[in-house]
C-alpha cells in the first residue's frame, strides 16, 4: 500500500536512498513515526546547503509524524569525515557551545516546538558527554567491526590521506544517537543528506547488534546540484547564511530570485511547501512567459518568507524595486550597503571633489575627455540623481551616513565609492 508522504516526497525528487522502502511506507501508514535530522554545529548558523533535510523532516511533520531535530554539541566537538577530503580543525568548547545556541535560535524558525506533535529539540553532548572511555570501549566499541567501519565510503576516502582516530570514531557516536534517541523517544527513522547514508546505516547495525532486531529505518535525500554542475548554496561572496546578520534578507531574497529557468521548477519543489498544481501552474508560466520570471519570484518570495517573515520579504521586495528602478533615495543607508554589496567598491581621495576628476581617480572613466562626455551625455548618476554639471563639486551632503556614495554610470554600472 502506498504512502501519500512518501509519494510527495517522490514528486519531489527527495528521495535518494532508504534502507528498506516498504518498510518505511508501511511504518508510516500505521502510526504517527518519530523522526529525526541532525546537524553539527560547525558555525554559528545554518546556510542554504543544509537546509533540504530539515525541510523534508518538516514535510514530516506537517504529516502527522513527530520530528526530533538533533544539534550536535557532543559530536560537533570531534567532526564528521563524511565528504572532507581532509582533517576538520577541532573547535574550543565555547565555539562550539556559542554555535549550538545559534543553531538552536534558526531550528524554531523551521519547526513549531512545545505542542504535542511539535518537534523535540535535543543536544547529543546530553548523553554522549556522560559515556566514559573505558565505557564507550567496553559498550559500544566491542560491537563495531574495523572491517565494517573501513568499508564506508566516509572513510575510504580518507584513507590515502589520512584520519585520524579521532575522526575515525565519528560514525560510531552518530550510531549511538540513533540508539539513544530510538530507545528514549522510540525514533524510528534517521534522514539525513546522501553523504550521512554511511553513518545512518552505523547506527541501525549497533542497535542490531546491541539490542537485538530493532525496528529502525534511513532515508537520505539527494545531494543538491545545478543544472550547470556548480555546487548550490554558494554565491561569489560565500555561503548563504540563514543568519540575517550575515546575509541580509535582500541578498537572501536575491539569491532565490536569481535562479536559473533550469534549475527553478526543481528547487521550487525542493525548497518550498507549494503544491503539485500551484507548481503545475508555475512551470507552464515557466514555458510560455518566462521573461516574467513567476516561477523565481514564487521561489524567491516562498523561501524567504519561510525563514525570515513577512516583514523582512516585504522590505527585500521594496529594496530590490528601488535598486531596479533608480530610486535610491527611499532607501536606508543599511539597506544601501546591503544591495550594493557586491559591486566594485572604489576608493576617493577626501581631497579630490571635482566629480570629472572623482570618476577619473576612481577608474568609473578611463580618462578626463572620457568623463567630461559621460557627464555631459547625462549617464553619470550620484545616489541615483542624474548630474550634468561639468563643474559639480562633491560634498559631504553626497555622502550617505557621512561613509559612502553611490556612483552610477550608464544603465547598470554601479560603485560604491568610500573615502580616504
Amino acid at each position: 500500500m502506498s504512502n501519500a508522504l512518501i509519494e510527495e516526497l517522490k514528486w519531489r525528487g527527495l528521495i535518494y536512498q532508504q534502507t528498506d522502502e516498504a518498510g518505511i511506507e508501511e511504518l508510516l501508514n500505521k502510526e504517527q513515526v518519530t523522526l529525526y535530522c541532525g546537524a553539527d554545529p560547525t558555525a554559528d548558523s545554518l546556510h542554504i546547503g543544509h537546509l533540504l533535510p530539515f525541510l523534508t523532516l518538516r514535510r514530516f511533520q506537517e504529516h502527522g509524524h513527530r520530528p526530533i531535530v538533533l544539534i550536535g554539541g557532543g559530536t560537533g566537538m570531534i567532526g564528521d569525515p563524511s565528504g572532507k577530503s581532509e582533517e576538520r580543525t577541532l573547535q574550543t568548547e565555547e565555539q562550539v557551545q556559542h554555535n549550538v545556541e545559534g543553531i538552536s535560535q534558526q531550528m524554531h524558525r523551521l519547526f513549531e516546538f512545545g505542542t504535542d506533535k511539535g518537534a523535540v529539540l535535543v543536544n547529543n553532548k546530553d548523553w554522549l558527554g556522560q559515556i566514559s572511555l573505558i565505557d564507550f570501549l567496553r559498550d559500544y566499541g566491542k560491537h563495531v567491526g574495523v572491517n565494517y567501519m573501513l568499508g564506508k565510503d566516509s572513510i575510504q576516502t580518507r584513507l590515502e590521506n589520512g584520519i585520524s582516530y579521532t575522526e575515525f570514531t565519528y560514525t560510531i557516536l552518530q550510531a549511538i544517537d540513533f540508539g539513544h534517541l530510538n530507545r528514549e523517544f522510540n525514533c524510528k527513522v534517521q534522514v539525513g543528506g546522501s553523504d550521512q547514508w554511511g553513518n545512518i546505516t552505523s547506527g541501525i547495525e549497533l542497535m542490531r547488534r546491541m539490542y537485538g532486531q530493532t525496528e529502525a529505518y534511513g532515508l537520505t535525500i539527494p545531494l543538491v546540484v545545478k543544472a550547470d554542475g556548480k555546487k548550490f548554496g554558494k554565491t561569489e561572496g560565500g555561503s548563504v547564511w540563514l543568519d540575517p546578520e550575515k546575509t541580509s534578507p535582500y541578498e537572501f531574497y536575491q539569491f532565490w530570485i536569481n535562479t536559473t529557468d533550469d534549475d527553478v521548477i526543481k528547487f521550487l519543489k525542493y525548497f518550498t511547501f507549494l503544491g503539485q498544481d500551484e507548481i503545475a501552474k508555475l512551470e507552464q508560466s515557466l514555458e510560455e512567459a518566462p521573461h516574467l520570471r513567476e516561477a523565481q519570484k514564487a521561489l524567491a518570495e516562498n523561501v524567504t518568507r519561510f525563514i525570515h517573515g513577512q516583514e523582512a520579504l516585504d522590505d527585500a521586495i521594496r529594496i530590490s524595486q528601488a535598486l531596479f528602478s533608480g530610486d535610491l533615495k527611499s532607501l536606508s543607508a543599511d539597506e544601501l550597503r546591503a544591495g550594493f554589496k557586491d559591486v566594485p567598491h572604489v576608493t576617493l581621495s577626501n581631497d579630490t571633489t571635482n566629480l570629472v576628476e572623482a570618476i577619473v581617480e576612481t577608474g568609473i572613466s578611463s580618462s578626463k575627455r572620457q568623463a567630461r562626455e559621460d557627464i555631459s551625455n547625462g549617464a553619470i548618476y550620484i545616489n541615483g540623481e542624474r548630474e550634468q554639471d561639468l563643474k559639480y563639486e562633491l560634498s559631504d551632503e553626497d555622502k550617505i551616513d557621512g561613509e559612502f556614495t553611490i556612483l552610477r554610470r550608464g544603465k547598470k554600472k554601479y560603485f560604491m565609492v568610500t573615502y580616504e
